[in-house]
């Protein structure tokens, strides 16, 4: 018995336009009134995604987030972390020193805060996010010591982006996905947003056969493998769509998530 939608923003439940449809938003209230947990899961932080959670009314008290790709789950009320992990800055030493070296560009994210590396090539960053959120300048050692850190990025051409991954040769250190043809993230090992989602069921009691989920690109593919229904986007990347249980009729413009919860649900 599904009892969580877990639903991907970007490309997922946005439109191109980065924003909600009317007619998602609608399926969304009706669903979370009856009593199914919605739950964005996103690598976006919670503050960039406040509008979303105001719009889709999950700002109850028994309402969480995702974020950060699975690195924080977090009460959408209280903002009390349910679960967080994350990394030291000395474990971003080797993708700093690649970026550094072959002129790549690198953020590096708090729980908080975005980071500009001012001593690196500039980041698409701040305009593939398309939000109101502050970047604030640093030189990687500034940064500090003694706080925990989610994830970096690399924002730039898909063709450059391509190249730093082929050539990037401490993979190990890091879970490496793609998020946006723009956007490569450098996770703890074994992150992902499994992971959040595995720790939020548990608090609830549930397990992933009461979970179902969507997405539409590499960041959520461990997700849609775990859930007892794994939805692809119509969109999504050849890939996702063979993992997942069902992909949607229409695409993420096209009202993709709320027609297929409607259709699913009204069984």
């Amino acid at each position: 018995m599904i009892k969580m939608i877990a639903l991907d923003l970007d490309a997922t439940l946005l439109t191109s336009g980065k924003t909600i449809s009317e007619f998602n938003t609608q399926v969304i209230h009706r669903l979370h009134a009856a009593g199914l947990k919605i739950v964005i899961c996103t690598g976006r932080p919670i503050n960039v995604i406040q509008g979303y959670l105001e719009q889709l009314g999950l700002n109850q008290p028994d309402d969480d987030t995702i974020t950060f790709n699975g690195s924080l789950v977090i009460n959408n009320d209280t903002r009390q972390p349910l679960f967080k992990s994350g990394l030291q800055k000395e474990d971003f030493q080797p993708i700093y020193d690649f970026a550094r070296t072959n002129d790549f560009p690198l953020n590096i994210l708090d729980f908080d805060s975005i980071y500009d590396l001012t001593e690196l090539v500039p980041s698409q960053y701040h305009t593939v996010m398309n939000a109101d959120v502050q970047f604030i300048a640093k030189t990687f050692a500034t940064l500090p010591d003694d706080q925990l850190y989610s994830k970096a990025i690399m924002s730039d051409d898909p063709a450059i982006l391509d190249r730093a991954r082929s050539q990037f040769n401490n993979a190990g250190h890091y879970h490496i996905v793609r998020s946006q043809p723009n956007i490569l993230e450098f996770l703890a090992p074994h992150m992902n947003k499994a992971v959040g989602l595995k720790a939020l069921l548990d608090h609830f009691n549930w397990t992933f056969d009461n979970l179902m989920a969507f997405g539409d690109a590499e960041n959520d593919l461990e997700m849609l493998q775990s859930a007892g229904v794994g939805v692809a986007m119509q969109n999504a990347q050849p890939a996702i769509k063979q993992i997942a249980n069902h992909t949607t009729e229409f695409d993420n413009d096209h009202d993709g998530v709320g027609r297929f919860l409607e259709r699913f649900f009204a069984k």
